[in-house]
């Protein structure tokens, strides 16, 4: 008789509705993916051997294998959200052990870690603070304190001076200028040519303006600079020398000017308490041309205190933090695993997936290296069910299931022919 045969059928045709059925509920699913039932025939055997007309036994579940193809990407307003485009997964940690998942919908806990909504750790790439890798990997942490300050070191300057400037009218003074002094002195305008300032730091992170003045001089292709940091001279003056390019010499090259000995004060002419500061003025880019004074370029390299103004991730998966003085820091590069037999993947729910033996080692790789894909800052990945074909592969099952339960009731029906034989 087939009843074996017919329920061997109906239970495979259950089975096929059950997984459609999960695909269908998990359509709007984050990460997560598709599956598929396989099935295979069963025959009888004995030990000599199947025959050459033995007939079939019904039908058996050969497995469930999942589709990881990718699914659509979604924006989102969360700069934490992140959607892989191509292969691989994120690496999180479950408690020390590192389990993987597609779904990159992030948040910060109350530590300062970026988890999943299940608490999972985002694993990143340890990196130096301009984002270049150190080797290792940690969760990843966003740190809300203040950022320390930074001394200026060096002033970077580039400008132009006008070559056909004629010496000011009134000589700079070899004493200086003192803004807080009694009385206070202060360059007149007929004293320079040309002037420019640029905000420096402190230790403690306290702002200063630093003015310079460009005076040119009776002899041919010369200039001298002056300094002065919040009103008071600094050192004396250095001298520019111009070849008659408008360029200053090879020879004189690279020009500085150093700035020794530099006491910060603070708005009443006193200490502030910050350490006494060295620190250079290159102008090495400086030009003589026959045209109006301008500075196309003035940099330092000092900066004040700063709170964490936001968080941003880039194609590469590195995450910056920006502060609100200019600052930026790299927290991390985001880990991306791939692996040999991604069908061997255990799943355990949450769209998380173990590793097996099946599946193979994870490799791990920065996004965009090493055959995995890019990691996209404010985007989900959806699911990649696609309803319309699961709709009809449910008629197809629910056909399958319909046709074995009409063989268990012919089955009856003829058992019961059988029975009722006179």
């Amino acid at each position: 008789m087939s009843f074996e045969t017919a329920v061997s059928g109906i239970k495979a045709s259950a089975t096929n509705l059950g997984i459609i059925g999960n695909n269908i509920a998990n359509a709007g699913t984050t990460g997560f993916k598709s599956s598929r039932g396989e099935f295979t025939d069963v025959f009888s055997s004995s030990l000599l051997g199947a025959s050459g007309n033995a007939v079939g036994r019904g039908v058996a579940v050969n497995g469930v294998k999942q589709s990881f193809t990718q699914g659509n990407i979604t924006f989102t307003d969360n700069v934490l959200d992140m959607a892989i485009n191509g292969s691989g997964f994120f690496v999180l940690n479950d408690a020390g052990t590192n389990v993987y998942s597609r779904a990159g919908s992030f948040q910060v806990d109350r530590s300062g870690t970026v988890v999943n909504s299940a608490g999972h750790e985002l694993m990143t790439f340890n990196t130096t603070e301009t984002g270049s890798p150190t080797g290792g990997m940690s969760p990843l942490k966003i740190d809300t304190s203040l950022i320390q300050p930074e001394a200026t070191t060096a002033v970077d300057m580039s400008a132009n001076l006008d070559s056909r400037a004629l010496p000011p009218s009134v000589a700079w003074p070899a004493a200086g200028f003192d803004a807080f002094g009694s009385p206070a002195t202060a360059p007149d305008p007929d004293m320079f040519n040309s002037s420019t300032s640029v905000t420096i730091y402190d230790s403690l992170g306290n702002s200063h303006t630093q003015s310079l003045y460009f005076v040119k001089t009776a002899t041919e292709n010369e200039w001298e600079v002056h300094s002065l940091i919040d009103g008071v001279t600094q050192g004396s003056a250095s001298t520019l020398t111009f070849d008659s390019t408008g360029q200053i010499p090879t020879a004189d090259l690279p020009l500085e000017v150093d700035i020794s000995g530099w006491t910060p004060l603070d708005s009443a002419g006193n200490t502030n308490g910050a350490a006494a500061q060295d620190f250079t003025l290159d102008l090495s880019t400086l030009t003589q041309f026959g045209n109006e004074f301008s500075v196309s370029a003035i940099d330092q390299d000092g900066f004040t205190t700063g709170q964490l103004r936001g968080v941003e991730v880039g194609d590469g998966g590195v995450v910056f933090a920006r502060f609100t003085n200019g600052q930026s820091r790299a927290l991390g590069q985001v880990a991306l695993a791939d692996f040999s037999n991604t069908a061997g993947l255990q799943p355990l729910g949450g769209s998380i997936w173990a590793e097996t033996f099946t599946s193979g080692q994870p490799a791990l790789s920065v996004p965009g290296t090493g055959g995995v894909g890019s990691v996209q800052s404010g985007a989900l990945e959806d699911s990649n069910v696609e309803v319309t074909q699961e709709l009809v592969d449910m008629i197809v099952a629910q056909r399958n299931f319909q046709a074995n339960a009409k063989v268990i009731q012919t089955e009856d029906t003829i058992t019961q022919a059988v029975i009722n034989l006179r």
